[in-house]
């Protein structure tokens, strides 16, 4: 077994399937029961969103939580 030492960054593409259903942030976030600002947030890299709330978002969109955020592991 390998032993990281790098950081892992979560990447999401939310703000690709919420054009692609051409939704506002804040008809999105009043879908899926959070305010514009968590939207905003997740969409901008600053707020990693908890588990169930990525799960939430993925079932809204009926797709895998897995198309919309992933992890990477960044070299220190």
């Amino acid at each position: 077994m390998t032993k990281s030492t790098g950081q892992l960054k979560i990447i999401n593409r939310l703000h690709v399937y919420r054009a692609e259903h051409r939704l506002t942030q804040e008809q999105l976030a009043k879908a899926i029961g959070v305010t514009r600002a968590t939207i905003v947030a997740i969409e901008g890299g600053g707020y990693n969103p908890s588990l169930e709330l990525a799960f939430r978002i993925a079932r809204f969109f009926k797709t895998d939580i897995n198309a919309i955020f992933s992890i990477r592991e960044e070299s220190e």
